[in-house]
């Protein structure tokens, strides 16, 4: 039983509290001594207060107090009174006011933390989440979670609003691979066969639809083991949307309302709509990315009609082969030193590039490998069309349009990742029209880019699914913030007609259809309404909106970079009995 049951939250006292009596319960965030006068930072939830332990107030509960440190749970019972002048704190809200202990229970000691919970700093990370629970007592983790706290309830409340049912589906479901590995259950119910942990609630989501519910949500657990990096776990959250009788704009507009509300609600900024929006293909040609940050501008700059007649060999075959030569400009060189270069080039060249030619201007001239291979008209046209001055490096790549681009797009992504981040600036848009399928190399076959149960660009479908599938277009949208691909969607094939024709494209075979699909397919033949949805990452929301880097830093138990989980060992080996019950025998 607690004795001094709290009254009132520390970080809620006001001025109008001030001669009141009060019980406060939380942690030690710190403590001092001066004179014969204990001053102790009580802690919880809303914030923090002073609390004034003097003998001449209460010399039992100056004794106790002595021996106080910090991290150990109190509840103190005192009368608020206004801080002495000049020693106000602004850094708390309640700065102004102290608390005048006349009682003390020591609810909880502690031993010393093994890491600082009264201030950010940079420990290592496998440690913070080793004590993850100490962890969660920052300010800034606990604001984290807060604000996550807070974008999931206004979500929720805004698709309740426009007639979305929430609806759970099944975490245990089967093995559906098409993309990332799944996560594998076995059951010892029988014995060889195992569930799978949902990458996606994709086709539930569509059976759902089927089922007549029109507008349905979730907050989605999804699962996918895959590699990890500060943007993705093995498990994260999604908003989980689909619609019926919709068509592309009906779901860009229903998130569109959606993002505006969270951030007004979380952030009180206005977000204004319809969001911009970009065809994916200008999105390549622009950026070099189908999730261009365009907050630090960097465009890639065409140059292939300033080569149309040039003697230099390499741009001369690469127009003459229908190939194109584009330049990015970098600002004053951006300390790019010729080892980084170097590291550039080779980079390029695993995305498929020849080579990476660079030029840099200085004294009115210019400098680069290929210099003496162009004429003086050529080099003042480039520089023209770059606008380039002096201390100004071009990064130029010569080849296939979709390779040059890509090339580009990952010096881009390198010279961002040297320039500081604007401050509150949020860059929201929407990359529409991605193509429908691509040519996996190790597979020797197409493979759709979104996912298999999209629905294509039907003319182009028709046009060319025997002659060239990679001019087929989709009906399919990515949701963008800063360079964060946050959302992604699609209106689906809802005919078991054209999602034949689509896994005949795919490769996928009649027989393995039905076995990995059939319900989906049986499903089609009863009635399947137009329908299409989208999925948010939740945590990559919240990562934005906080103005952090990685997804571990709002997700309150996550994995390491590598998939570990130091605070419970996971995954860890498992008994022999539980293996056998399971009819599992692991294989050195």
């Amino acid at each position: 039983m607690i004795r001094l049951k709290r009254t009132h939250n520390c970080g809620d006292i006001t001025r109008e509290d001030i001669g009141k009596e009060v019980i406060l319960n939380g942690w030690v965030n710190d403590m001092r001594k001066l004179g014969n006068l204990i001053f102790v930072t009580l802690r919880d939830r809303s914030g923090f207060i002073q609390i004034v332990f003097d003998p001449r107030v209460s010399i039992q509960a100056h004794n106790i107090a002595k021996d106080v440190r910090k991290e150990y749970v109190l509840a103190i019972k005192g009368k608020v009174k206004e801080r002495p002048e000049g020693t106000i704190n602004p850094a708390y809200k309640t700065g102004e006011l102290e608390v005048a202990a006349i009682d003390i229970e020591v609810l909880n000691t502690s031993k010393t933390p093994p890491i600082y919970v009264n201030r950010d700093n940079r420990t290592d990370e496998d440690l913070r989440l080793r004590y993850r629970y100490l962890d969660l007592r920052r300010r800034s983790m606990q604001k984290n979670l807060i604000q996550r706290h807070k974008i999931v309830q206004s979500a929720r409340a805004y698709l309740n609003e426009n007639s979305f049912i929430e609806v759970e589906t099944p975490i245990l479901t089967r093995s559906t691979p098409e993309g990332a590995r799944d996560f594998l259950v076995p059951w010892r119910g029988k014995p060889g066969y195992c569930f799978a942990l949902p990458q996606s609630p994709q086709l539930f989501k569509q059976l759902l639809m089927i089922g007549g519910l029109e507008r349905y949500y979730q907050f989605a657990r999804c699962f996918r083991d895959e590699d990890l990096r500060a943007d993705r776990q093995l498990e994260f959250t999604q908003i989980d949307i689909e619609m019926s009788f919709v068509e592309v704009e009906d779901i860009l507009s229903i998130t569109e309302g959606m993002v505006k509300r969270v951030f007004k609600d979380v952030l009180n900024k206005e977000i204004d709509i319809p969001l911009n929006r970009l065809q994916y293909s200008e999105a390549m040609d622009r950026y070099g990315s189908d999730k261009p940050d365009r907050r630090y501008g960097h465009e890639l700059i065409d140059l292939t009609d300033v080569f149309c007649n040039t003697t230099f060999k390499i741009f001369r075959n690469t127009i003459g082969s229908n190939g194109v030569i584009k330049a990015l400009k970098v600002e004053n060189d951006l300390a790019f030193s010729r080892s980084a270069i170097d590291d550039l080039e080779d980079a390029v060249k695993e995305v498929g590039a020849k080579g990476l030619i660079w030029m840099k201007f200085e004294n009115n001239g210019v400098r680069s490998p290929i210099a003496r291979f162009l004429s003086a008209a050529e080099i003042e046209s480039m520089k023209e069309r770059c606008s380039s001055s002096n201390g100004d490096i071009l990064f130029i790549v010569a080849g296939d349009r979709s390779i040059v681009n890509t090339a580009l797009g990952m010096i881009r992504g390198t010279l961002i990742s040297k320039l500081p981040d604007p401050e509150e600036t949020f860059d929201i848009l929407w990359v529409l029209n991605f193509p429908f399928v691509e040519w996996d190399k190790e597979e020797n076959r197409y493979k759709a880019e979104h996912h298999p149960f999209t629905m294509p660009n039907l003319e182009e479908f028709k046009r060319y699914k025997d002659t060239d599938p990679l001019k087929i277009g989709s009906l399919t949208y990515d949701l963008v913030i800063n360079g964060v691909e946050m959302g992604s969607g699609s209106i689906r094939i809802n005919t078991p007609q054209l999602q034949r024709e689509v896994f005949e494209l795919l490769s996928i075979k009649e027989r393995e259809a039905e076995k990995r699909f059939g319900f989906l397919l049986e499903a089609l033949e009863y009635g399947a309404p137009p329908h299409g949805g989208v999925a948010i990452g939740i945590d990559r929301l919240v990562m934005l909106m906080t103005g952090n880097r990685s997804i571990r830093n709002v997700t309150a138990f996550p994995k390491t970079k590598s998939g570990f989980d130091p605070l419970t060992n996971a995954p860890s080996k498992v008994s022999e009995k539980q293996l056998k019950e399971l009819h599992i025998r692991i294989i050195e």
